[in-house]
């Protein structure tokens, strides 16, 4: 896949996106005893579209930002300002 491909996969949007165009990770099935690089190229070919995808039913976007914060760090924030309220 080239850097042009991933770039247009990126810009998908789960609010217009062909849901039938997308995979259910859940069907997805790797070999476990496949190497790590192998299993992340396996990933990526059976899903076609890595940034989004379905997931219980539901069409998932994945996205990355830029920051060092790691997600639970966030999440564990998110919980402290609800509590907050």
């Amino acid at each position: 896949m080239t850097a042009a491909e991933l770039e247009k996969l990126k810009k998908a949007d789960v609010r217009t996106v062909d849901a039938s165009t997308l995979e259910d990770i859940g069907k997805i099935r790797i070999d476990r005893t496949l190497p790590k690089e192998e299993r992340l190229l396996a990933f990526a070919q059976e899903v076609r579209n890595p940034f989004c995808f379905i997931c219980n039913g539901m069409i998932v976007k994945l996205s990355f930002s830029d920051v060092d914060e790691r997600l639970e760090d966030k999440l564990g924030k998110l919980c402290i300002e609800m509590i907050k309220d």
